[in-house]
């Protein structure tokens, strides 16, 4: 940092609570497609990556019996 920089400290931030619930409602709705691109994304991966090492869709259906 050079001579002419201040550093600020935030000791109290003001918001009222209707605004604060409306934010998070906003960010929990950005959230669901985000999640589902993400899980598209995840998707493409593993198939490309199954596909590459030679990975079986047997494995992933066969029942698990004891």
């Amino acid at each position: 940092m050079d001579e002419t920089s201040q550093k600020i400290v935030i000791v109290d931030l003001r918001i009222p609570f209707f605004r604060l619930v409306l934010f998070l409602v906003k960010l929990s709705l950005a959230a669901i497609p985000a999640a589902l691109i993400i899980a598209a994304l995840g998707f493409v991966l593993t198939a490309l990556l199954a596909t590459l090492f030679g990975g079986h869709m047997d494995v992933m259906m066969r029942r698990w019996t004891m």
